[in-house]
């Protein structure tokens, strides 16, 4: 896939289609099925490499792929030392401003990115990967190298937030998705240093620009022992994956912080009663204060979406008669 069609593609998933103005799309679409409580814009994480002049194809049966994935540290010189978001991801924020008019204030709109570390590891790695071993080594040979991406990465994340947020996106999610790949003091050096700065530099230039200073979410998967850390790293929600119990998540956050979370995605191909009862355990585990329920990852394609609205069914009815009896 070209950079134009990789352009178009997001075009048609992230252009709102939905009942207000008669058209189908995927931001819009889960909203006349399922009574959900947010709308987060449909894009992809590898638009930021492509905004720095990295190809991207999409592979049958792989999916998005870099035909020539970053190998040697000469390499960098390739890259856009500085970029214009506005150019380069334009087409991204028209659909959030879009979005934002089709759905009419009746739910907030997401807009996100992936966080500079798993940004690395795919353009390094050339895809998708089990051990990040390529990307891994990086940082073990050329640390130097490595901070000089990850910080051009940052720079490009921050403004394409800002971005986002000028074009009506109305929180913002960062995603480090491949955060488990990485040790504790590797997360700490190689990610979490990063994930800071955005949060810092998103805030100060929405401030500066008299933007509207939205709520950040972070979500870093499988970074169990940095929670303490990312509760302190700016961002108002810490996102969970559904390997930690919620007193534990908690108890490593503190009590100023909102969570979000943590019910396993494939608890959704269990029986819509079982999925009721983990979803009652979920809340109960929480607790009806600085809490958002959501799934601990994202849906997989097989899923019947019968079962998606039992959940959230169950969310609601559930903190209904929590928030009732509390």
């Amino acid at each position: 896939m070209t950079r134009s069609c990789v352009q178009r593609a997001a075009r048609r998933r992230s252009t709102p289609r939905c009942g207000a103005c008669g058209r189908q799309g995927a931001t819009c679409l889960p909203l006349r099925r399922f009574p959900l409580d947010a709308a987060i814009i449909f894009s992809d994480i590898l638009v930021v490499p492509q905004a720095l002049g990295m190809e991207v194809v999409m592979v049958p049966g792989k999916g998005p792929t870099f035909p020539e994935p970053l190998k040697e540290v000469e390499d960098l010189l390739k890259l856009r030392q500085k970029v214009d978001v506005t150019a380069e991801l334009g087409y991204v924020f028209q659909a959030i401003t879009l979005t934002r008019h089709s759905l009419e204030g009746k739910v907030p709109l997401i807009g996100f990115s992936g966080a500079p570390w798993t940004l690395m590891s795919y353009m390094i790695e050339g895809g998708g990967s089990t051990t990040m071993s390529k990307a891994k080594s990086w940082l073990y040979r050329h640390p130097e190298a490595s901070h000089q991406l990850l910080r051009l990465l940052a720079d490009v994340v921050t403004d394409y937030l800002v971005g986002q947020v000028a074009a009506g996106a109305q929180a913002l999610q960062l995603f480090e998705s491949h955060a488990g790949h990485l040790g504790p003091e590797q997360f700490q050096e190689f990610a979490l240093l990063y994930i800071r700065d955005i949060a810092r530099g998103v805030k100060s230039k929405l401030k500066a620009e008299a933007l509207p200073l939205v709520p950040m979410i972070i979500f870093a998967k499988d970074a169990h022992y940095a929670l303490g850390d990312l509760a302190q790293a700016g961002y108002e929600v810490v996102g969970l994956d559904w390997t930690i119990r919620p007193q534990e998540a908690r108890a490593q956050t503190g009590k100023d912080v909102t969570l979000q979370g943590n019910l396993d995605p494939c608890a959704l191909y269990a029986p819509k009663e079982k999925i009721g009862e983990l979803v009652k355990k979920m809340l109960e585990g929480f607790g009806t204060q600085r809490y958002i329920a959501n799934l601990g990852h994202g849906l997989y394609p097989d899923m019947n979406p019968e079962h998606v609205g039992a959940f959230v069914e169950a969310v609601h009815a559930h903190s209904r008669h929590i928030n009732k009896h509390s």
